[in-house]
């Protein structure tokens, strides 16, 4: 059961009285500008959908509400069995910004709380779109930088290894950069075009590095983009019966995969008409040691919290629930197997992002999403595909099908952390 705001404020800010509504109009025209702002900043189906239908019944009227990432269908009635308005509107996909997330999730409960009209909210929903980013376009790139440093070792990467793939993702951040100035096009392209560029300066480099790790350095070094949170969340819209999401999903995830496994193959197949050298490392380096863990694993979770736009408010709790999943993770794999990791650490960043969200009035997304991304299955598909790519199909097709495996694996859970803790309604 949805608890019910505590006051309402009508347009004119005075309080409604006591079994009162807003007017039908004045709702829907907030319910849809609340739906498109909260789909924009990346706000996943299933919690939106939550939120509007909570939203529509503290207006005091019955909302039902499907999101895909290209349309949201809108629709409100008066009464179970009153004439339904309904409105289905075109977005575009969704740019993970969770600080501006945040931002509305804040102005939302301020309503809620009954200390803002909703006449008062428009102008600051508005607001939220000109705030500037927490985190300007050097902290972006530390970001880029950091989740390279820190994911190379992860893969059991050598120092040489982990300079070159910190190297290549400073490399992959401006290309990224110039793809979102260009727009259209080029940011169509851009997950093959930064793949391909990254794939052909690591086969250059290789030529005089025998010992690189190229799958790992390129793996690495692209892995910021790679759409493994899509698929996952994909997969469990299948699995939740919500087909057309999660077909695009999957759809999307999948090609975006597959741009980037060719890019990889063309730019390393160009540099090899200049260069000879050997796909497969020649005396791999030895890893980095354990101990540097402490160095290396803190930057990966904060070039996260850079890259999603993690408030400063936000950021060390969104790094520290991220660092309790990757507990979870090792505590299960050296329990039983990686798959229990995965479920045993999805679960902890699930229960703590709830219980973290109930205390502050918080969205649960902003601490949650980055802890899923890094425990996400983008990084095995690529693998996998990458593996068949240079010849061994048969262990290359089981790194990939292990990339579903995961993300049902997180998938369950989800759904297992949300028993454990019920999520209050949040964007």
């Amino acid at each position: 059961m949805v608890e019910p705001f505590k006051k309402l404020i009508s347009l004119k800010g005075s309080k409604l009285p006591e079994g009162s509504k807003v007017p039908f109009d004045d709702a829907w025209r907030f319910i849809l500008k609340v739906g498109v702002a909260a789909h924009k900043y990346g706000s996943t189906a299933t919690r939106l959908e939550s939120f509007l239908t909570s939203l529509a019944k503290g207006f005091g009227y019955h909302g039902e509400f499907k999101s895909t990432p290209v349309e949201i269908r809108f629709g409100l009635r008066e009464t179970p069995d009153s004439q339904e308005r309904v409105e289905v509107m075109a977005t575009p996909p969704p740019d993970m910004d969770l600080d501006k997330l945040a931002r509305l999730g804040d102005v939302l409960n301020n309503i809620k709380a009954g200390t803002l009209s909703i006449n008062d909210a428009d102008p600051r929903i508005d607001a939220i779109d000109q705030v500037p980013p927490p985190w300007g376009k050097f902290a972006s790139m530390l970001g880029y930088l950091f989740v390279g440093f820190g994911l190379a070792p992860l893969f059991g990467a050598g120092w040489m290894d982990t300079l070159f793939a910190s190297l290549f993702s400073i490399l992959v951040y401006g290309l990224v950069l110039l793809s979102a100035r260009i727009g259209g096009w080029a940011m169509n392209w851009m997950p093959l075009t930064t793949a391909m560029i990254t794939g052909f300066l690591a086969m250059m480099v290789k030529h005089w590095v025998p010992s690189l790790n190229l799958v790992v350095v390129i793996l690495s070094a692209i892995a910021i983009i790679l759409p493994g949170f899509s698929i996952s969340l994909g997969a469990g819209e299948l699995v939740s019966k919500r087909v057309k999401s999660g077909m695009y999903n999957l759809k999307s995830g999948l090609i975006t995969l597959i741009k980037q496994i060719a890019g990889a193959i063309i730019g390393v197949a160009i540099a090899s008409v200049f260069v000879t050298a050997t796909i497969t490392a020649v005396h791999p380096q030895a890893p980095v040691d354990q101990k540097w863990m402490l160095l290396y694993f803190p930057l990966l979770l904060i070039g996260l919290a850079f890259a999603f736009q993690v408030s400063r408010r936000d950021l060390p709790w969104a790094v520290l629930i991220s660092a309790l999943a990757f507990l979870g993770v090792e505590a299960g794999s050296s329990i039983m197997n990686a798959n229990l990791g995965n479920l045993l650490g999805t679960i902890i960043a699930v229960v703590v992002s709830n219980i973290w969200a109930r205390k502050t009035g918080r969205p649960t997304s902003i601490v949650l999403i980055p802890a899923i991304v890094m425990l996400v299955s983008g990084t095995i598909g690529f693998r996998g595909l990458a593996t068949m790519a240079i010849g061994d199909v048969v262990l290359g097709a089981n790194q990939f099908l292990q990339m579903f495996i995961v993300a049902l694996t997180i998938l369950a859970g989800i759904f297992i952390g949300f028993i454990i803790i019920r999520p209050q309604p949040s964007l």
